[in-house]
């Protein structure tokens, strides 16, 4: 028959580091993480709008009506 062992020495495991503290610990590293890449995602976005001066020339949508009414029209009014 067999020996009847005690319920600590039957355990599989041995008494370490708790599981918890394990999960919250790596739970925080994944949230360090994903705002490190979201920082770094932000950085390199070309798509952001970037400020330049204002230009004093004529806009370049009145060139291109100019054009298409010249294509339009070979005659021009004068």
């Amino acid at each position: 028959m067999r020996e009847k062992l005690s319920e600590n020495k039957a355990r599989q495991g041995r008494r370490g580091f708790p599981v918890l503290i394990v999960l919250i610990a790596a739970l925080i590293l994944a949230a360090i993480a994903w705002w490190g890449a979201e920082i770094y995602g932000v950085a390199i976005d070309e798509s952001q709008p970037v400020e330049t001066p204002a230009s004093e020339d004529t806009p370049v949508g009145a060139e291109v009506d100019n054009e298409v009414d010249a294509e339009l029209d070979p005659e021009p009014n004068q």
